[in-house]
């Protein structure tokens, strides 16, 4: 089981350095006791960066795993089980995917506030561009129009994005399930991780990394738009760079 560094809060997402165990290897792939390489999964793509043991630092390529993360480094890394390692992530990808997946969560709930409860049923979060699926819609050019300029109307007010750990009676009681797509999600897990934008004006179970701020966000801009049968229409953006610039904690976690 590797400890998952960045959902310890929202702010855990931006430190770039950390320290850890090797626990196992498997081949190519390195699993670690703790780690802040954030693994494929819910839309998010997986971070990149380097590994430092004894014999020096390799390139993290690929990251996927539930409990123990795999963390591909190539053939010939030279790692030992024990070995006392430090790790670093590219700090520009993992900061572009802190903004993706921030503004995902803003326009999904828009959509659903906006147009008559339409859901968000699938995402893909890059670090130069991502895509939301919705259903049931059938956007026009007004609808993007409107979509857009609201979404940044509130990035432009800056609103707080926090996280917490909720039970499933308590989100549904504050956001309908359709919205939080509590269906989708294992009714064995009683306890989630919630991410909040401001004081209610959105709340989703995610395991993703957020911004703390929406202004670092910058401005959406929408790429396209595709339909994907069944009233299920593709909403394709990226995002101006913000006005401010953020770094990286320096801290080793």
């Amino acid at each position: 089981m590797t400890t998952k560094l960045y959902l310890e809060s929202i702010e855990a997402g931006y430190y770039q350095h950390f320290s850890a165990v090797v626990t196992e290897i498997h081949q190519e792939h390195v699993v670690l006791d703790r780690t802040l390489f954030y693994p494929l999964g819910g839309g998010q793509n997986w971070d990149t960066g380097t590994l430092s043991g004894p014999n020096g630092p390799v390139q993290v390529t690929e990251v996927r795993g539930r409990d123990g993360v795999m963390h591909t480094v190539g053939e010939g890394h030279q790692f030992s089980v024990g070995d006392e390692i430090k790790g670093s992530i590219d700090w520009d990808r993992r900061h572009a995917h802190m903004r993706m997946h921030t503004a995902q969560h803003l326009m999904s709930g828009l959509v659903y506030e906006m147009f008559d409860g339409a859901r968000t049923v699938g995402n893909q979060i890059h670090s130069d561009r991502s895509r939301i699926d919705f259903n049931p819609i059938a956007f026009d050019e007004p609808m993007l129009n409107s979509l857009v300029e609201r979404a940044n109307e509130i990035i432009a007010q800056n609103l707080s994005v926090t996280d917490t750990v909720m039970t499933r009676e308590e989100v549904n009681e504050i956001m309908p399930p359709e919205r939080t797509n509590m269906d989708l999600l294992p009714s064995s897990v009683r306890e989630l991780r919630v991410v909040k934008i401001d004081d209610g004006f959105d709340l989703c179970p995610c395991a993703g990394t957020h911004v703390q701020q929406l202004g670092e966000i910058g401005e959406v801009n929408f790429l396209g738009k595709k339909s994907k049968g069944k009233g299920t229409q593709r909403f394709s953006y990226d995002l101006h760079q913000p006005a401010i610039n953020i770094s990286p904690k320096q801290a080793t976690l």
